[in-house]
């Protein structure tokens, strides 16, 4: 059992780095037009407190390293990624709201977490903590493609919702939901489950949807047109 959960959580992490990069596409346009245009820094932002939380996870529960390593590389791309937001806001507002919202979440609420439950928590009541809080968000990221379905029921047309985020959503969800259930991990198993189930959705969409034709009278906000429907993404990649 032990080398099944093992195989799982290896091609889940191999899944996850796929998730983590599949926004480069994005952020080569941003460097190319030297502007993040109109993308949203809050999903990469909420990544990376997702990813730290599950590393931490990975690292105060015993056996999850393959959780700690591949949310480590996630901390470390999206750190990239906000970095290149910050460096190619187009004004003053943005980066002072980015800079904000880093230090509200990914500074501030991050190390709330790490010191409470370091000094008030102990043992097992320390894991299920990170790993509530690790789950609720990871829900909550997953749920994030629900406007883009929405807007392929609205307009008929499956122009705006990415086949491949769709499908590594499916992916990632799966393999994740596999590994918790050999490991049972229910804080890994509830989240990633529903990601399996929204991706899915979203691939049963396809099927209904993917003879429609482009929509050219519904107005769809630019991030949706440039695919970036996010993730657990990615991310979410526990």
């Amino acid at each position: 059992m032990e080398d099944l959960s093992f195989f799982f959580g290896v091609i889940g992490n191999v899944i996850s780095v796929l998730m983590f990069l599949s926004p480069l596409g994005t952020f080569i346009r941003i460097i190319k037009h030297k502007s993040t245009e109109d993308f949203q820094s809050l999903p990469y932002i909420c990544t990376f407190l997702n990813s730290s939380l599950w590393t931490y996870y990975g690292i105060i529960k015993p056996g999850e390293y393959l959780v700690a390593t591949v949310n480590g590389f996630g901390i470390l791309v999206e750190a990239v990624y906000i970095s290149l937001f910050l460096i190619y806001a187009p004004s003053r507002r943005i980066r002072i709201t980015t800079s904000v919202l880093v230090g509200i979440l990914d500074v501030g609420f991050l190390s709330a977490a790490i010191l409470v439950t370091q000094l008030v928590l102990e043992g097992e009541v320390r894991i299920y903590a990170i790993g509530l809080m690790g789950a609720v968000l990871n829900i909550i990221m997953y749920a994030s493609p629900l406007s883009a379905m929405k807007t392929v029921v609205t307009t008929k047309s499956v122009e705006y919702m990415p086949f491949l985020l769709s499908f590594f959503l499916f992916l990632n969800g799966g393999i994740w939901a596999l590994y918790a259930l050999l490991v049972r991990d229910y804080f890994l198993g509830v989240p990633n489950g529903t990601g399996f189930l929204l991706g899915t959705a979203q691939l049963l969409l396809y099927a209904i949807y993917r003879k429609g034709k482009p929509s050219k009278t519904t107005s769809v906000p630019d991030n949706l047109e440039e695919g970036t429907q996010h993730q657990p993404l990615i991310s979410s990649s526990s």
